[in-house]
């Protein structure tokens, strides 16, 4: 096998790795047009969390999951 033929495959998987990596930098930044902030007290602890999504719900989703789910949430709202 030539040399030339034996690079190619590295080519294409270097180019690879830089599109999947460009991929999920892309899609984890930016996308969230709403921000929060969720409070919620539960045992006597307070913990607050931050969530973006798309919608509303979906921010607020995200925020009470990574908080606490037991208690009823306070929620803040970002720009």
């Amino acid at each position: 096998m030539t040399k030339s033929k034996r690079k190619w495959p590295v080519i294409v998987g270097v180019i690879f790795i830089l599109g999947f990596i460009a991929a999920m930098i892309f899609t984890s930044s930016g996308n969230a047009r709403f921000r929060c902030e969720v409070c919620m007290t539960f045992d006597g602890r307070t913990v607050c969390r931050n969530g973006a999504g798309m919608t509303q719900t979906e921010a607020q989703r995200v925020a009470t999951e990574g908080a606490c789910r037991n208690s009823e949430p306070k929620v803040t709202w970002k720009q």
